[in-house]
């Protein structure tokens, strides 16, 4: 049967877009689920296994590392890809910068269970802050840091929550000036969400951003215009040569220095 073309085209656009829209929903994530990764870490961090549940019923992983005599406590919120095991130096330099620990693994990373979604993510990081208060840290007490993905994360949850002060590695304003950045007019259409710049003024706690001036895949324009978008006090730091995965090695003793001051300050 022949199909009129005023009938048969629409039909293959709407396919088409459908098609799209579900490749765009899954494409921030690229979890790697365990046994992959470097699990045999955990020893040389002195982590402490945590499960939580989150209030839509997900099992989700993670660890908590102490830092000796430190009253803070930094709830770490991971980039889209890979999964705890991938984070071993920002651990160690936050630790030793004077935080604890609480190395959250999103839902459908590493061993935790469930798939990634948007709104998924804002229930893990809901989950983990509870934790944290249920295990005797007071919100006064509490760093949300977040890096690429996760920034969207910790500014969710920061514009929500009480906090001592918000770390941000390699921010965006949003999902879909991200996928402008990949794919000009078409990428904003297909994905959105994440959209931090419309929540950072809700903050109440300060802010220290940390940018790569050779960042590939988050341009630096997009960290400075939420770094203008957000609140006092507020601190950029952009480290000259640093890409996107490799901020802290390129920071070098600077990105523990820096987040030693930052704690003085929340503190």
């Amino acid at each position: 049967m022949h199909v009129p073309w005023y009938i048969g085209w629409p039909i293959v656009i709407a396919f088409a877009v459908g098609i799209l829209f579900i490749v765009a929903s899954r494409a921030p994530y690229y979890p790697i689920k365990y046994p992959s990764g470097f699990w045999e870490l955990q020893s040389k961090l002195g982590a402490e296994d945590v499960r939580l549940l989150t209030a839509d019923g997900v099992r989700l992983h993670a660890r908590l590392v102490r830092a000796p005599q430190a009253s803070l406590v930094t709830l770490y919120l991971h980039g889209n890809a890979g999964n705890l095991t991938h984070r071993f130096l920002p651990i160690r330099e936050i630790t030793a910068a004077g935080s604890s620990v609480l190395m959250l693994v999103y839902r459908g990373y590493g061993k935790s269970e469930g798939s990634p979604s948007e709104r998924g993510l804002y229930a893990d990081a809901d989950a983990a802050y509870l934790h944290l208060l249920s295990r005797g840290y007071s919100a006064q007490h509490i760093i949300l840091q977040g890096e690429s993905l996760g920034t969207a994360v910790a500014v969710d949850l920061a514009s929500r929550k009480e906090c001592a002060g918000v770390v941000l590695e390699a921010a965006f304003t949003s999902g879909g000036d991200v996928a402008n950045t990949v794919l000009p007019i078409v990428g904003p259409l297909v994905f959105r969400g994440f959209d931090s710049k419309s929540k950072i003024a809700r903050i109440r706690a300060p802010l220290l951003f940390f940018h790569g001036n050779r960042d590939e895949i988050i341009p630096l324009r997009l960290g400075r215009n939420l770094f203008e978008a957000a609140p006092e006090p507020k601190w950029l730091i952009e480290i000259p040569g640093a890409g996107h995965n490799d901020l802290v090695e390129t920071a070098g003793s600077s990105y523990r220095e820096r987040l030693h001051e930052f704690y003085g300050h929340v503190q």
